[in-house]
């Protein structure tokens, strides 16, 4: 007779497996989204960093491109592939906390949420940070609680691998330090060389991007830093906090996040009435690597709009944090929750019954492609392409024409990584261009009427054309207005 214990193991490996398959297989029916794009250009353009990301999902993207070629599968394998390491990775973290059923438990919560799908089935710099931020966790557990030496300078390499991902990896060095100072037993190691050892093992696996910054005057930390100054000019949106709160919902799951929400005040409340015997070494770990970056985007977005994935590595220690206080009708309906929001965007991937106003979507751009590659054909087979939407468009025409569109400095607009491609831009004057426009709250399907308010300064004469119109069945779903350029100018 099988027993329970078993049987359990089974069931939730079982959903696991469920879930993956699902984004594995909902992956080739959607288009490329602009970010996949724009970071297959990455991979495509090898360099030791990049303007607004380092390099790790570059590095991600061109292994996989190696194997597979240049195709929209290629790309979903990686995040796929990587993604499902992570949740290993978590589920291996999981049992230094909790027992085996527990932490296949929140294994499974986690699997499950939409945090996990977007993870999977989206390139963007999150994907190889969630697995090295997971590693790095792992392996600080073995160097503090087991007292594994070698785990020490595995950790500071992990982290380093993660802030080569994305720099808000700097938290991990954060969180461990917060930790050895709070956690009185363990404050012995900071007169060790090991923690120091640690952060050398980190500095010396993020000289890449150091080495970037130095070669381009320090353009990407700039970058980072120019959203610093913007938050600290302190204009109030309370509403925001608000809006951050929703879209970390969505991530997590109402049910889950809600726990946590509860979870967070009790501990915040304890705090307050210094009831310190609740804080074990194991809970102010979790705590030193969720709050810290949780909570201070969460109170960065009243000055500042906080994006949907910012807060997402906090949650690897943050489920871990609520895992006793999730039972099993919790997880009950957290299934059925996610397994109806996955079937609506499997139909809205699918069907497409809703219209994204926006270019953060998968609809539309092979169909462009192929029409401004016909439009140019019949009138002007030599004309270079540009966009000025930072990355998206052109990004989209670069992956499916297999040629160099240029962004938004052709006409002296920053273009983020366009801008550092590079490409000798003098080498186009002269020539004539089509410059593509995307209207996404497009009311009719006529010309805009409108001249660019650049088109005197870079190019003799600018003329408008018909838009293109993208399809499905009968219904309108996207519009790129096309403007004819002739003879560039060149940028002064």
């Amino acid at each position: 007779m099988e027993n329970p214990g078993s049987r359990f193991s089974k069931t939730a490996l079982w959903i696991i497996l469920s879930w993956n398959l699902f984004r594995l297989v909902l992956g080739p029916f959607m288009g490329l989204m602009p970010q996949d794009a724009y970071y297959f250009m990455y991979a495509e353009n090898p360099d030791l960093s990049y303007f607004d990301h380092p390099p790790a999902v570059a590095y991600m993207i061109w292994i996989s491109k190696s194997l597979l070629g240049k195709n929209v599968f290629a790309i979903r394998l990686a995040d796929f592939v990587v993604t499902a390491v992570t949740q290993y990775g978590f589920f291996q973290l999981a049992r230094r906390f909790l027992d085996t059923r527990q932490a296949l438990l929140i294994t499974v919560v986690f699997s499950t949420t939409i945090l996990v799908s977007i993870l999977s089935i989206i390139t963007t710099p999150d994907v190889p940070l969630m697995l090295f931020w997971t590693i790095s966790l792992v392996c600080c557990h073995e160097a503090i609680f087991r007292e594994n030496k070698l785990s020490w300078l595995l950790a500071g390499v992990s982290m380093g691998l993660a802030f080569d991902s994305k720099y808000t990896a700097v938290f991990l060095p954060l969180g461990l330090f917060i930790f050895l100072f709070l956690a009185k037993p363990y404050r012995k190691y900071f007169r060790t060389i090991w923690p120091y050892l640690t952060i050398i093992a980190m500095l010396i696996t993020v000289t890449p991007v150091i080495l970037w910054n130095i070669e381009n005057d320090f353009a990407s930390f700039l970058f980072q830093a120019n959203r610093s100054e913007s938050i600290s000019k302190f204009s109030l949106h309370p509403e925001f906090p608000l809006g951050v709160l929703g879209h970390q919902a969505f991530l997590l799951l109402p049910l889950i996040f809600g726990i946590l929400i509860m979870e967070v005040f009790k501990i915040l409340n304890r705090a307050w009435k210094r009831n310190w015997e609740y804080f074990s070494p194991n809970k102010i770990f979790l705590l030193a690597f969720f709050l810290p970056l949780w909570g201070g985007f969460l109170g960065i977005s009243i000055f500042y709009w906080v994006k949907i994935n910012w807060q997402m590595p906090a949650y690897i220690t943050g489920l871990l944090l609520i895992a006793s206080a999730i039972q099993s009708k919790h997880v009950k309906w957290h299934l059925i929750t996610s397994a109806v929001i996955h079937l609506i965007l499997l139909v809205q991937v699918i069907f497409y019954p809703v219209l994204v106003k926006s270019d953060d979507t998968w609809i539309g751009w092979k169909e462009l492609a192929a029409q401004i590659d016909q439009v140019r054909k019949e009138k002007c087979p030599d004309c270079f392409l540009f966009s000025s939407d930072n990355y998206k468009t052109s990004a989209q025409l670069r992956f499916h024409l297999n040629e160099n569109v240029y962004a938004g400095n052709i006409i002296g607009q920053s273009a983020l990584q366009f801008d550092f491609l590079g490409e000798d831009l003098n080498m186009l004057e002269g020539q004539s261009a089509f410059f593509i426009d995307s209207e996404n709250h497009f009311k009719d399907l006529e010309r805009s009427e409108k001249q660019p308010d650049w088109s005197s300064s870079y190019f003799d004469y600018v003329e408008e054309l018909d838009p293109i119109v993208v399809y499905r069945g009968q219904r309108p779903v996207r519009k790129y207005l096309i403007y004819f350029c002739l003879n560039y100018k060149g940028v002064p």
